[in-house]
Order: structure tokens, then C-alpha cells, then sequence
């Protein structure tokens, strides 16, 4: 008989919804190793950081879709993030905490608006690998998005730890990429630093963010590359008020890239990063007028100028050939604090 036993992963567990003091999750404690069978003499002992497995099993991964549904509704109707807190994290987690938050300043009642989440004609693509973090990707329709898909990343550190979502991004139809499986329909995991791809999904997130900064060859044209530098451009200057751009690289802990073996070679990569938007008035002039979900997440008071916050949480292409072009096929980016001078 056989007897598995499993240890932490290295990334430390942070907070499932707070973006700043990135080190805060070292403080937590990690939980001890679980033993997911005992038996007599005679056992061969597993390491499951070592030995390559499954991710989850399928009904696994249905179950916690299932939970992160159910989770997500109950804190949407109540605008309360405490409830869907187990089951977020990452670059969902610090955008999903900050929407709550917002709404409950503007509706302390609730959402005069909820409609509950349901998710329906679910693809699960779940890598066969060693170690820590085990992780798997639901494709599925929604009721909300109008015709995109939600494609939703969940991980987890530790058999003891609930599956947390912490990326979400919208999809077209048949936008996804044919993934590489094994015989038994495994997906396969790329390493962070794969040196065979244009670009290895750890340097994904600095790579976007320096493009969107300077340009470049890396990426492809397109909405979320050459299109997005264009507004910014057009935005950057108005009569009597300038707005500033400022991207970071977003890697630490749950916010770390995952990316899946795509069957042409490439890899499909899942990456997040940080922004900052600071408008800054004239002077005689004001910055214009902030909506509600903005004011309700800014501190001190807006008079000359107002930074706003975001993460944002990308899929890009990324092809088996050095030197070729990333496509990113999706960026879902949302505010997540902002500061007024």
C-alpha cells in the first residue's frame, strides 16, 4: 500500500485579498504536513512535493468552481468581501476585494443590482506536476460578459487550504489554444523559467510592463498592446490637466505567472501586473470629478491631483521560438485604491 504524504510548497500564502506588504504572508504560518493515508510496515512513503501528479481530479476541480460560485454570489449580494475571501486571491483577489469594498460604501444595504453568477459548459484543463502550487484552469460560459468566456486560474498551497481563484479573464469563443496532454488527458505544466519560449512566463509581467512604458518588439500589435499605447497617448494630455502612466511588474507570491504547455510547443501564460494612473491639474483647474466606486476607495482629499491604483491579470501566447511575438489574448483590469492631493 502506498503512502502519500505532502509538504508545503516554498511560495508563502499571502493574504488572500491584500495587495501591499507583499511580505506579510512569510508571517503566516504554514500548516504542518497532512497524511492522506496511514497503514503498517511495509509502506513506500511519496513526497508530494516531488512526485508528479494530477493537480486535482476532475470532480476536484468541479467541486471547487463549485464553492468559488456559491462564495462569490453570497459576497456580491451583500456587498461583504469576508465571504469570498477563502476562495480568492492573487490579482482576482486584490480587484474583487476592492469592488466589494466600494459597493458597500455606496450601498451600505447591499446590491440593488446582484444577479447571481452561473457558470455552465465548463472545460477543465488541470497539469500533471511536482510540487507546490497545484493549479488548474476552468473555461467556462457565463451569464454575465455578454459572450465571452470566464477563464479562471484556481491554486492552492497545501492540501489543507481551500482552491482559491486568482485569475480571471474574459475570452471569445474558440479563443483558447490546443493544449498538449498526456495520454490520460493531463495537461502539462511549464517551468517559470522555460529559456525555450519568446519570452519564460517569469519575466512575462516585466516584459508587458516595460512594453507598455517604451514599446517594443516583444509583443504583438493589438487591443491590449499596440491599441492601449495609443489611448494613453491620446489621454496623457488635455487642455488644463496632465495624466501619467506608471507600470510595474507584479510576481510575488499568488500573484506569480502559471503557464501551460500549448500542443504547438508554446505556452499559454497567465501573468499579472500593477498600475498607477495620476492625473494632475493645472493650476485654476481641478481634476475632473472621480465617480462613485473611485471616491469610495480614495484616501485624502482630491485638490491638485488623484492617483489611481489597479492590477491587472493578462493571458498571453507565448510561442517556442526565441525572439518571436507574444499575443495577449485578454486583460481584465480593475481599481483597486486611489489617493487624492
Amino acid at each position: 500500500m502506498r503512502h502519500v504524504e505532502t509538504h508545503p510548497g516554498s511560495r508563502g500564502r499571502r493574504g488572500p485579498r491584500t495587495l501591499r506588504g507583499r511580505d506579510r504572508g512569510a508571517l503566516l504560518a504554514v500548516s504542518a504536513a497532512a497524511v492522506l493515508s496511514l497503514t503498517a510496515s511495509g509502506c513506500v512513503v511519496v513526497h508530494g512535493e516531488r512526485e508528479v501528479l494530477p493537480s486535482a481530479t476532475r470532480a476536484e476541480a468541479a467541486k471547487a468552481l463549485e464553492q468559488f460560485t456559491a462564495a462569490y454570489n453570497k459576497a456580491d449580494a451583500a456587498y461583504d468581501g469576508s465571504l469570498d475571501a477563502e476562495h480568492t486571491t492573487g490579482a482576482l483577489g486584490a480587484i474583487d476585494a476592492a469592488r466589494l469594498k466600494a459597493g458597500k460604501a455606496n450601498n451600505p444595504g447591499g446590491n440593488p443590482q446582484h444577479t447571481p453568477l452561473v457558470l455552465s459548459d465548463v472545460t477543465y484543463t488541470i497539469p500533471k506536476k511536482a510540487g507546490w502550487p497545484r493549479w488548474f484552469v476552468a473555461d467556462a460560459k457565463s451569464n454575465k460578459g455578454g459572450s465571452a468566456r470566464w477563464v479562471l486560474v484556481f491554486t492552492r498551497d497545501d492540501l489543507s487550504e481551500p482552491w482559491q481563484a486568482a485569475y480571471l479573464t474574459l475570452v471569445a469563443p474558440g479563443a483558447l489554444p490546443e493544449f498538449s496532454e498526456d495520454a490520460d488527458g493531463w495537461a502539462r505544466d511549464v517551468p517559470a523559467d522555460a529559456p525555450e519560449l519568446a519570452v519564460p512566463p517569469r519575466d512575462m509581467s516585466k516584459e508587458y510592463a516595460t512594453y507598455l512604458k517604451s514599446g517594443g518588439d516583444t509583443f504583438k500589435d493589438g487591443a491590449y498592446t499596440t491599441t492601449l499605447r495609443t489611448t494613453r497617448a491620446k489621454n496623457s494630455t488635455k487642455p488644463g490637466l496632465v495624466q501619467q502612466y506608471i507600470d510595474e511588474s507584479l510576481t510575488d507570491g499568488d500573484f506569480a505567472p502559471l503557464a501551460l504547455r500549448t500542443a504547438d510547443g508554446g505556452a499559454l501564460v497567465f501573468f499579472s501586473t500593477h498600475h498607477y494612473v495620476k492625473q494632475t491639474a493645472a493650476a485654476g483647474a481641478s481634476v475632473p470629478a472621480p465617480n462613485q466606486s473611485v471616491r469610495a476607495l480614495t484616501t485624502g482629499e482630491i485638490k491638485q491631483s488623484l492617483t489611481m491604483e489597479f492590477v491587472a491579470n493578462g493571458i498571453a501566447l507565448d510561442p517556442a521560438t526565441v525572439g518571436g511575438k507574444v499575443t495577449v489574448l485578454s486583460r481584465l483590469e480593475g481599481l483597486t485604491g486611489a489617493k487624492g492631493e
